[in-house]
This record gives structure tokens, sequence and C-alpha cells, in this order.
């Protein structure tokens, strides 16, 4: 949760494109609106249905990495709202959206490294199964996302802390899968923490980079 973090900047209006010879990457480009607007609608409800499953299953199982990804389910779903609401605006509040979002990925990752505290605490060990196969419908479910959300990677800060987001829950997924292994193979709940410390690092790095690049537009945005 999803390894590089270098963020690139953008800043036009709707979308950027990438790799076409002279394009201009900070030209706006109204005919991208429509198409990332429904892209947004379809993560957004990929990652509503998600939250609820993983949350459930999570609770059920024991599972740390679990709870874990369902936050960030919650938290990706709110981060496509947002995009949504300023997704015509100016950039200087689509950057302060990525901002806020920068922020809450850093938040998620502060979380997780929290629970994992608690639940080494009271050394109690998840059931792998239900890890697994959950995890495995939220790589399909992460990846399809991922995959749709591709072509806007290169955009500005707000466009660019969507795609870390679903990039990020597709390569959590994975590892949630792997802990599920690890879990089952040595009975012991340090697979499932490690993996929720993992997920709580790339969330803070990921935060860290989003939060970066917004700042650096909006001083940008200031200075014209």
């Amino acid at each position: 949760m999803k390894v590089s973090n270098h963020a690139m900047a953008c800043t036009c209006h709707t979308s950027c494109p990438t790799g076409a010879a002279g394009a201009n990457p900070l030209a706006p480009n109204p005919g991208m609106a429509p198409r990332w607007r429904r892209a947004l609608w379809i993560a957004l409800f990929v990652n509503l249905g998600m939250f609820g499953v993983e949350l459930a299953a999570g609770l059920q199982a024991g599972s740390v990495s679990l709870l874990a990804d369902a936050v960030d389910f919650a938290g990706d779903a709110a981060n496509y709202g947002l995009s949504l609401a300023v997704l015509s605006m100016a950039l200087v509040w689509r950057s302060r959206a990525a901002l806020v979002k920068g922020i809450s990925m850093f938040a998620y990752g502060l979380f997780v490294l929290a629970k994992t505290g608690w639940v080494l605490h009271l050394g109690t060990v998840p059931e792998p199964w239900t890890m697994g196969v959950v995890g495995l419908v939220a790589l399909m479910a992460n990846t399809g996302v991922a995959i749709m959300l591709y072509a806007w990677r290169q955009g500005d800060a707000n466009m660019r802390s969507v795609w870390l987001c679903s990039r990020n829950d597709a390569l959590s997924n994975i590892a949630v899968m792997l802990a599920a292994g690890g879990v089952l193979g040595t009975g012991s709940a340090w697979p499932d923490l490690g993996v929720a410390a993992i997920m709580a690092a790339l969330a803070l790095s990921a935060g860290v980079s989003v939060m970066r690049q917004a700042w650096a537009e909006l001083r940008t945005a200031a200075g014209r």
C-alpha cells in the first residue's frame, strides 16, 4: 500500500498527455475530463465496496493487514470523491486537495503502525484462509483500478496522488496474501504484523511524496 514515489508536476486543468512528441505537459486537455471523471467514479464505488468487505473480513479473521487495507480503501474512496469535487477547479484548488490527500495518506501510515504495535502487545494470531481469499479479491479490484488510472500517472499532484493510492493498494494486496501464507505456515502473527508495517511505511512515503509535489505546485501558483 503500494517502489518509486517521485512525483512529476503538471499544471493542466484536467489531464496531461503522456509521451506525445512535443506535447506541453502544462497545457490543459479538456477532452480528457469525461474519461478522468468516469474513471474516478468507478474507482470510488469499487473502493467503497471493498472497504465493507475487508472491514468485515479483517474483524472476523483478526488480521491487522486486512483491517489496515480496509481503512485504506475507505481513505481512497474519500480521496476519489475529493478529486471529483475539485476536478473542474483551478490548479491551486486541485493542489490543495492533493495536499489534504497526502496528509491523510501519512496519517493512515501512522494509524497502521499504532495498530500493529497494539496487536503485537495482545499476541493474537489471525485466521490465514480469510486473509488469503479476501486479499486475492482485493488484489483483483485494485489492479483493475490501477490499470484504469494508469494513463494519468504523470499528471498534477491530484492525479499523481490517485495513481499512487491505487498502485500502492495493489502491491499491498499481494503482501497480504503472502502474509496469509506466512501465518498459515508458521502459526504466528509475525507475517501479518510485518506486512502491516510495510504497508504503513509505503503510506508514509507516498504521503510525503504527494505533499511535496502539492506544496511545490501551490508555491508555483502563488508566484504567478
